[in-house]
């Protein structure tokens, strides 16, 4: 009789060459998933497009039954080994036709039966058939092996939990920011590979048209070293980095450029020169910084601030922090963002000032002096993120579980959060600075390629919603 793998036990036990008869056989279930296709793709290096592109399959019937049928081949391999003959099994060899094609969300039986026993070396030679759900045969053939002698029950080693990062919100953000015209970027002090290879593959991506701004021949020394292309970039000198900072914040005043990218200088000499009295890019508003993350466990994006700003921030400086988060949400397409301020617990105590401040906060989202979002606080990150822990306290909110917009009490906090989530939790992060006249790009020779690409883009999305509403966000103080 066949058995079915979804009513497999704690153990494996074979079948020794002696317990074997002709005819005996068995059988493993299974449903064929996209992540079944990408899993085989990745584990045996084949990015075959009739493997990953269901247009191209669709269009090459031979590769669609190679691609999925490989799958089949596998579940075959799986039922000698853990069941017919099972633990101990030598597999000798095979042969298999490929018969018709599986589709994702085929449920396809693999079952093989004792056709012939060897005693000499244990031999045993198995048909192997596999059937999908409306009794067709897609794979046919035969396998040779070597049955174990010895009788074994092993306990069943439990899979590991694999999990794919598609990087899809990644791509679906690149191509809506690509589906613009590029924006002209003031690049302060590109002088590392790094520094001028995002901003190279920023404008091969449509993003932006870059200005580089700095020494020019650091700059062209690097481009030639690195083999980047800089040709049709214009390139305003500037002897160093602080007059680099200086030159483009001009720019952006002059209205040569919309947007700021930090090259290979610290981010406190790019920030002095844009919140200077006078001669910076300030406005009403506090400047903050926004990441925005796609964390693949989290079934929707997710929005930490401030991570790279403001050290400690008060009451006030929180205000601003959040609304300039509300605002990149709803760039972003979020029309009623979920805010959660955290705090290490959920209720309010005046031995920690995070709670005073969410409370604060809340109140104030409730007069009127935050707008456009929902806030909840203090919550706890677990608390924030998950609606099963959310429940396990009995906090009762719309955003208890569900937020969008994580509001950390201070930099240090956002820092070690957005790091955390990048290294341990595999997210795709895209940082920029928000609340100066125009976004500014910082990225760090730490970050990916994809950090810096994903951070152009979520600038590039920011700018045009300025150019398309020039009222957005506070004035800028006066000069």
């Amino acid at each position: 009789m066949a058995i079915d793998q979804r009513d497999a036990g704690a153990f494996l036990e074979n079948r020794t060459f002696d317990e074997l008869a002709i005819g005996d056989s068995a059988a493993i279930v299974r449903t064929v998933t996209r992540e079944d296709i990408q899993l085989f793709a990745v584990v045996s290096g084949d990015v075959n497009p009739a493997h990953l592109d269901p247009a191209y399959a669709s269009t090459d019937i031979f590769h669609h039954i190679v691609a999925h049928g490989m799958l089949g081949a596998a579940q075959i391999s799986s039922v000698l080994g853990t069941r017919l003959p099972g633990p101990g099994t030598v597999y000798l060899g095979q042969s298999l036709r490929f018969l018709h094609p599986v589709s994702i969300g085929d449920t396809i039986t693999a079952t093989v039966t004792v056709r012939e026993k060897r005693p000499e070396h244990s031999v045993v030679l198995l048909d192997c058939r596999v059937v999908n759900q409306r009794g067709e045969t897609v794979i046919e053939g035969g396998a040779e092996v070597k049955a174990p002698t010895e009788k074994l029950r092993l306990a069943r080693v439990a899979l590991p939990e694999v999990q794919i990062s598609r990087h899809q919100r990644y791509r679906e953000l690149l191509d809506r920011a690509a589906g613009g015209s590029p924006v002209t970027t003031a690049i302060v002090h590109p002088c590392d590979e790094a520094a001028l290879g995002a901003a190279v593959e920023a404008a091969k991506a449509g993003l932006i048209t870059p200005i580089l701004v700095g020494p020019e021949a650091r700059i062209r020394a690097v481009a030639k070293e690195a083999a980047l292309d800089i040709s049709g970039f214009r390139l305003v000198p500037a002897p160093h980095s602080h007059a680099a900072a200086a030159a483009a914040v001009e720019l952006v005043r002059q209205g040569e450029a919309a947007l700021l990218m930090k090259g290979s200088l610290h981010t406190d000499e790019l920030m002095h020169e844009v919140v200077a009295e006078g001669s910076g890019l300030r406005t009403e508003r506090r400047v903050s910084h926004v990441y925005l993350m796609d964390v693949p466990r989290y079934p929707r994006p997710l929005l930490l601030t401030d991570a790279a700003i403001n050290i400690a921030p008060d009451l006030e400086t929180k205000r601003d922090i959040l609304q300039n988060a509300i605002d990149l949400a709803h760039v972003m397409g979020l029309t009623k963002p979920r805010v959660a301020i955290l705090s290490a617990v959920e209720t309010v105590t005046p031995k920690l000032r995070s709670t005073l401040d969410a409370a604060a906060l809340c109140k104030m989202a409730d007069r009127g002096q935050i707008r456009g979002a929902l806030i909840d606080g203090p919550l706890a990150f677990d608390n924030a993120v998950s609606p099963a822990a959310a429940k396990e306290k009995g906090i009762v909110s719309p955003v208890a579980g569900y937020a969008d917009i994580l509001l950390v009490p201070d930099l240090e906090a956002g820092n070690m959060l957005a790091k955390q989530l990048t290294f341990l939790a595999g997210a795709d992060a895209a940082g920029v600075v928000l609340g100066a006249r125009v976004p500014i790009i910082l990225t760090s020779r730490a970050d990916a390629e994809r950090t810096r690409i994903a951070s152009c883009a979520v600038a590039v999305l920011l700018a045009r919603a300025r150019l398309a509403l020039p009222g957005m966000g506070r004035t800028p103080v006066a000069s």
